[in-house]
């Protein structure tokens, strides 16, 4: 039987939910650096966003395999960078000696020409990234570089007439400079430029497509400004993360010594401290918050098996590598945490408290459980009361839904391990128990 026969066996989505304590912590801010929140329920709760929450997966996930650890062990991963030109310009003067300066105008040139924009030139910081993050497999730049320096001759040449017509162009007010649509324009006309030949833009365009990078499978990618190059629709959908109670939060003030100051003082050297200087080195507030999320994340497995053979894969490949890839997000949902703050808080010690897992024909989220926020005054612990309402609803939404399989739980939480042997006890847990994340999805 082959792989495309076995696949209708499993359902289409992969619906994972789960809660998880943290405790003085800030895993993400605002531009204020204070925590984000949204009202929910009539009520304002904490917030994680689901961005944060898919970088902190996406590079977990991406360090694992490079590690050679994981589902994913050495499979290709994506890397997100403004800094391809840079990274390009490195693989030229590392693997094919090329002077870094004439490395970095021809790598800005080609991708600039091929419709990307860069930053000011007249700032240093800015004037070789892109003004666009790139999400491309992570080894783009040195099949970038390869191709410049096979054909250096033609590149170089083409560089220096794009470069200088583009400077002529500048020079003529009024007149937007853009790249030409043809091989056969030379930048002999005012305000156009030399367009990439196509030898160049065909491989420069088959360097950055998504090939065989797993994760830019999963999570897609989108790039306007490259119009033939393909866009992927993300086979992971994720929602924010919000407190099941009323929001918790306090703006801690701190202290910071002063280790050469303190050192006079106890050598009975601090007169030669001001008086006005004789407190600590420095102070602030950061905000914390506390809380019990519910978070909930869905893999849409026929998008990703589809993205992987439109990526170039065949049938077998992408169905193994697939596998893979489930087994691999659904680790990283459960262990990533985002790293804000890490070394103050340990917040990415952080382990779940209950994680659900269940296959549908259509993905779900339990959200709207929580729509009445918990009081932890009347109803106990934030957590253990979570638990209880989300198997609940969970039992009760599996009984109305022939499309949901009753799915497997985990939890890294005792008393929460109680309520679920109790619940099974009674006879009224609809779903099977798991020891490991990877019987999640057994």
């Amino acid at each position: 039987m082959t792989a495309t026969e076995q696949a209708p066996a499993r359902r289409q989505f992969l619906s994972l939910h789960l809660l998880e304590t943290i405790v003085a912590a800030l895993p993400v801010r605002d531009e204020n650096g204070s925590p984000k929140s949204i009202v929910y329920g009539g009520v304002e709760r904490n917030m994680i966003t689901s961005q944060n929450r898919r970088r902190a997966e996406r590079v977990h996930s991406r360090n694992r395999a490079n590690a050679g650890t994981g589902p994913l062990a050495h499979h290709t991963m994506g890397v997100r960078t403004r800094e391809w030109a840079l990274i390009t310009a490195r693989s030229l003067t590392a693997r094919h000696g090329w002077d870094n300066d004439q490395a970095v105008a021809t790598a800005r040139s080609v991708l600039e020409g091929l419709g990307l924009k860069f930053g000011d030139p007249a700032k240093k910081t800015v004037a070789n990234l892109t003004k666009v993050l790139l999400f491309a497999p992570a080894d783009a730049g040195d099949l970038i570089a390869d191709h410049i320096h096979a054909d250096a001759d033609t590149l170089t040449t083409w560089t220096n007439t794009y470069t200088e017509a583009k400077a002529a162009a500048e020079k003529t007010k009024g007149k937007k400079t853009a790249p030409a649509t043809t091989d056969d324009d030379p930048a002999t006309e005012s305000g156009k430029l030399p367009p990439l030949p196509k030898v160049t833009r065909t491989a420069v365009l088959t360097a950055l497509a998504p090939r065989d990078a797993i994760d830019i499978a999963l999570y897609g990618r989108f790039l306007a400004e490259i119009a033939d190059s393909p866009n992927v629709d993300g086979a992971i959908q994720s929602a924010h993360a919000f407190t099941v109670h009323e929001s918790e939060q306090i703006d801690d003030f701190y202290a910071a010594a002063d280790d050469a100051k303190i050192d006079r003082k106890k050598n009975a050297l601090d007169f030669l401290d001001a008086a006005d200087d004789a407190g600590a080195g420095m102070t602030g507030y950061q905000s914390l918050i506390s809380g019990t999320f519910y978070r909930h994340a869905a893999l849409d497995r026929r998008q990703l098996r589809t993205n992987l053979r439109a990526a170039g894969m065949s049938e077998t490949d992408a169905e193994a590598a697939a596998v893979a890839a489930e087994a691999e997000f659904v680790t990283a949902f459960v262990d990533a945490f985002p790293e804000a703050k890490k070394n103050s808080t340990a917040s990415t010690g952080t382990l779940p408290n209950l994680v659900l897992a269940f296959e549908g024909d259509r993905p779900f989220t339990y959200a709207a459980t929580f729509q009445k926020p918990i009081d932890e005054t009347s109803d106990g612990p934030a957590a253990h009361a979570a638990a209880h309402r989300l198997l609940a609803h969970h039992a009760f939404v599996t009984a109305r839904r022939p499309d949901i399989t009753t799915g497997r739980i985990l939890t890294y939480d005792m008393d929460i391990q109680k309520i679920i042997s109790d619940l099974a006890a009674a006879g009224d847990l609809n779903a099977a128990e798991a020891l490991t994340v990877e019987e999640l999805t057994a």
